[in-house]
């Protein structure tokens, strides 16, 4: 039986090596849920803005409704889940999903309506129907700044996720939890301080690859 496993106090980078294989697992899933929940917040992003931008009272709809979702606690949304649901991944990832789609939601918006129309009318001029428009127009050169509302969601779902320890969620958040739970005893801090770093060395990496897609998948016309 391990010093930690006894409850003894021990440095922290005894503690880590005492529990590397528990933290690559929570840490993996932690990254497996942020991401996950961070693709289906892109897809519903992006289609609420295909379905608003044109209309500029739905666009000041959906961007006073970004606005006013950030500010609510996720706390008190994953809670509320908990009490519709239960516990576990489903609320984790419903209250993921909601706060990723809103800086995606108004970034998408922003480079949907920053299209030049006259380019819009030229490619209707040419004959393309309006999804041709959309698809091959529009989204592309709108894509840098909603590859920017993506990035700025994942650093944020990072840190969601941590909270997403309070209904059972899986991740790192549970070892933050575990340490505040019992601050004061042994290798309470140890643990909060592991959960949080390897959720900012998750945050990094995820921001790194999102990097790298965001110039795979930009034209090169209009990389910066």
């Amino acid at each position: 039986m391990t010093a930690a496993s006894k409850g003894y106090p021990m440095g922290f980078w005894s503690f880590v090596q005492d529990r590397a294989p528990v933290l690559a697992s929570d840490a993996w899933q932690h990254f497996s849920l942020v991401v996950q929940s961070l693709a289906i917040s892109t897809v519903l992003g992006l289609a609420l803005a295909v379905l608003v931008y044109r209309s500029p009272a739905g666009s000041a709809a959906a961007n006073a409704f970004s606005a006013i979702g950030l500010t609510i606690p996720s706390y008190a949304l994953l809670g509320l889940m908990v009490g519709i649901i239960s516990l576990g991944v489903v609320p984790s990832v419903i209250g993921l999903v909601f706060y990723g789609t809103l800086p995606i939601l108004r970034n998408a918006i922003v480079g949907l309506s920053g299209v030049d129309k006259t380019l819009v009318e030229s490619a209707r001029g040419m004959g393309m129907s309006p999804t041709a428009v959309l698809l091959k127009l529009e989204i592309p050169l709108a894509w840098p700044i909603v590859m920017t509302g993506i990035r700025v969601s994942g650093q944020m779902l990072m840190g969601v996720a941590a909270i997403a320890a309070f209904v059972l969620g899986p991740g790192l958040g549970g070892f933050i939890f575990s340490g505040i739970s019992r601050f004061g005893g042994a290798n309470a801090t140890n643990s909060i301080v592991a959960g949080t770093v390897g959720i900012l060395i998750l945050a990094v990496i995820l921001d790194l690859l999102l990097t790298v897609v965001s110039r795979l998948t930009t034209s090169r016309g209009i990389r910066v």
